[in-house]
């Protein structure tokens, strides 16, 4: 186990300011696909943007918006960086589109950065707005991170108390922030898709990975044929 963390963070490092061709298995929600490049497959988190939740209002016209940009497509990433759940932090585009601008400009997300870089996407969000295009046209739509403060995805405390109990830990485990190797080892027990993400990549609790496509829970998850 405190081989495959090291490994994870091997790879993590080596992710960073990369640039690689991959094709796109999965379109898991506006701003999360799932890539395979090479004998490798790997979870992408469009850097800048912030699209709303699949739970969310308009969440669902989102991931079909990304989906029909690069859903089955090759696509090209640049890496920025990696994140405590494993996702690749990352640029992707097609062709000469900038898939995540494409995103604010038809208003299927949020700008979510405010750096140098991030200005091009206040500026296209802006746009979106005035126009009423994608999440706009409503009243007043929710940004996502305020939606994920008022529908945490945690356990019950009750929920932790059973956990610790049914798994003791002999050893400190592996941790990154809240999430630590060793608590948890089946998909009944994983609250979000990213959770499920980390204990399969880097506590290697391969159980979670019953067919072996590198995708955890897969109806967590939400993939597609």
């Amino acid at each position: 186990m405190r081989f495959l963390a090291a490994l994870f963070a091997l790879v993590a490092l080596n992710a960073q300011a990369e640039s690689f061709e991959a094709k796109v298995l999965t379109v898991m929600d506006g701003d999360t696909v799932f890539v395979k490049t090479g004998p490798f497959k790997a979870k992408l988190r469009l850097v800048n943007i912030d699209a709303p939740e699949k739970d969310q209002s308009f969440g669902p016209q989102s991931r079909e918006s990304l989906q029909s940009l690069i859903g089955g497509k090759v696509v090209h990433v640049e890496s920025k960086a990696v994140d405590k759940f494993g996702r690749t932090i990352a640029l992707i585009s097609i062709g000469d589109i900038n898939v995540n601008e494409e995103q604010v400009r038809r208003g299927m997300a949020w700008a979510s950065s405010r750096s140098r870089e991030g200005h091009a996407y206040v500026k296209l969000q802006n746009e979106a707005q005035q126009a009423k295009r994608g999440l706009w046209h409503e009243a007043n739509p929710q940004q996502p991170s305020q939606w994920r403060k008022l529908h945490p995805a945690e356990p019950t405390k009750y929920r932790h108390q059973q956990q610790r109990k049914a798994q003791p830990q002999t050893q400190k485990p592996e941790r990154f922030g809240t999430l630590a190797c060793g608590k948890k080892s089946y998909c009944s027990q994983m609250v979000t898709c990213d959770e499920a993400h980390f204990y399969l990549t880097v506590c290697g609790e391969k159980r979670l990975d019953t067919n072996k496509d590198g995708i955890p829970c897969e109806s967590l998850c939400g993939v597609l044929e």
